[in-house]
């Protein structure tokens, strides 16, 4: 059952839309070609770029079956103003999703139908957060390159799965752990925003009664919890009390702006540091705010939710911290 059923715009006054609300009211009422000129304009205005400093357009989703050869790429830009990754400059990776953004700037876009809005989602993320989707896209174009193309994808969780059928215009190469841990990032993470180690140490150890019982109030005052996968956007229209988020600590303020943030994440995914161990479960609705019930701290005597810990080993390095420009 939903924990808090919303409808309409009345959904994104949620914490969890707050990053995107204002961009959620501009262009969700659109459609069709309005809301891709729209987003267009968006972009352009912003300077976004792909993996490969190629113009970003958001275009309409074309079966393969429709579309034999991929469209006329987009300009170069490989001094553009955002950011240049010099390992991905050369161009050529083999075809899928990731690869055609990569290659062409451009980014399939479904405008009705199934996938309407997770599509939605990922542009207003794009938009949001232009540097760490281009670095995304920038790590999964390098390690497909360097990796043999396969004639078809292994069958995967639900959650890639998805990701393959939203990638209709093609695309055979085989994922690897980098590639599944950015795939997880780009469509589920949520960013642990704050300075405090020992908050950090209790998420990391599944201690949620710490967190969310005893320091409740220090963890309400010292970290901000923000939405990154534009498919757990897309879950947290209806929410449930299991909604489990990959969370990313990043020490940063928890004051930082959005470009501060956005700069200091795209600094921190690199092939060393990202991979599905440095990713946090998180039960979202357990968070502070985030619903009304989890006031009452029998909501987190639920085992099935917030479940012991399971780590062993060692953990990856920690995030890099926000640096000054």
């Amino acid at each position: 059952m939903p924990t808090e059923a919303l409808t309409g715009q009345a959904r994104w006054h949620a914490p969890a839309f707050a990053p995107f609300r204002q961009r959620l009211a501009a262009f969700a009422p659109l459609a069709g070609g309005d809301r891709l000129d729209a987003l267009n304009g968006a972009a352009d205005e912003a300077g976004l770029v792909s993996g490969s400093g190629r113009c970003l357009r958001f275009v309409p989703q074309v079966s393969a079956s429709v579309s034999g050869a991929l469209p006329s790429a987009s300009p170069a830009l490989p001094a553009s103003p955002l950011l240049a990754f010099p390992a991905s400059s050369e161009i050529g990776v083999s075809s899928g999703y990731e690869a055609r953004i990569f290659d062409t700037g451009e980014v399939p876009t479904r405008l009705s139908g199934p996938g309407e809005r997770h599509d939605l989602y990922n542009a207003i993320v794009w938009l949001t957060f232009p540097r760490t989707k281009a670095r995304l896209n920038a790590l999964h174009a390098d390690r497909q390159r360097s990796s043999p193309d396969r004639t078809a994808l292994r069958e995967r969780s639900e959650l890639d799965r998805s990701r393959v059928s939203h990638a209709a215009d093609g695309g055979g190469s085989q994922r690897g752990p980098l590639r599944d841990a950015a795939t997880l990032f780009d469509e589920n993470a949520a960013l642990w925003i704050g300075l405090d180690a020992s908050l950090e140490a209790a998420l990391r150890a599944f201690d949620w009664q710490a967190l969310f019982v005893r320091r409740r109030a220090q963890l309400s005052e010292s970290v901000r919890l923000m939405v990154f996968g534009h498919a757990l956007l897309e879950k947290l229209e209806l929410p449930y009390k299991a909604v489990t988020a990959h969370a990313w600590p990043l020490r940063v303020p928890i004051d930082a702006s959005l470009a501060e943030i956005d700069r200091a994440l795209s600094l921190a995914l690199d092939a060393d540091r990202l991979s599905t161990r440095a990713l946090c479960p998180l039960p979202v609705m357990g968070f502070p705010g985030w619903c009304a019930a989890n006031a009452d701290p029998h909501f987190y005597d639920d085992p099935a939710v917030f479940r012991s810990g399971r780590r062993g080993g060692s953990l990856p390095p920690d995030s890099v911290a926000l640096r000054s420009t």
